[in-house]
């Protein structure tokens, strides 16, 4: 079985596991997903849910946030780690929406990289999520069953695993295949643990049985 055969397959028996995969972070404006992302790093999106639904009342708005005291925003996501770089990051990427891309959220990788604390991984979500672009968001969960699955060999940078993916996964399936990638590796294929005996990938899972 070769590597698109095998990724082929995974498509669709993820599919048909996870068949409603969507991004677990909760928002309702653009720019929600992308500040909910950037707190997710270093912390459990269930956490993220909990800190942003007082978040985004409190701070209502693109320009409540540009607006916003950074102690008021340290203090708003101070359960959710590294919360003084966050909050600037926040702020400042609030300000540059406002003043370069008229409040909107950019639509293109070259502009998203451009916003503050914002790296491949959140522009791709974006993309993905609020534009309907092709995207592959290599999270950690993504990176770990890349290599299991044999798509990538050893390979942990992002950026390299970004890559390998974008050859073997059908562009319209991309977004949705890393959200089902995120569900299964949380619930069967987790990093110390994987529930093997379990598993719907078993059959063209090339490091089966790992449990």
């Amino acid at each position: 079985m070769t590597k698109k055969e095998r990724m082929a397959a995974v498509v669709n028996l993820l599919k048909e596991g996870y068949p409603d995969a969507t991004c677990a972070l909760q928002y309702q404006h653009d720019y929600e997903l992308l500040f909910a992302t950037r707190l997710s790093a270093q912390c459990t999106d269930a956490r993220v849910n909990i800190v942003t639904q007082t978040l985004f009342r409190d701070f209502p708005t693109l320009q409540s946030f540009a607006e916003a005291p950074i102690e008021a925003l340290e203090q708003g996501i101070k359960t959710c780690g590294l919360f003084r770089t966050k909050a600037r990051d926040i702020k400042a990427c609030a300000q540059m929406l406002l003043a370069d891309f008229g409040g909107k959220v950019p639509d293109n990788m070259p502009d998203l990289l451009k916003l503050p604390g914002i790296g491949r991984k959140t522009a791709n979500l974006i993309l993905g999520d609020i534009y309907g672009q092709p995207a592959i968001v290599t999270d950690t969960h993504c990176i770990r069953l890349s290599n299991r699955l044999g798509f990538v060999k050893d390979i942990k940078e992002p950026a390299k695993v970004e890559a390998a993916l974008r050859k073997l996964v059908p562009p319209k399936e991309s977004s949705d295949f890393c959200h089902r990638l995120v569900l299964h590796g949380r619930e069967v294929c987790t990093a110390r643990a994987p529930k093997c005996e379990n598993c719907c990938l078993a059959a063209v899972c090339p490091s089966y049985p790992l449990g």
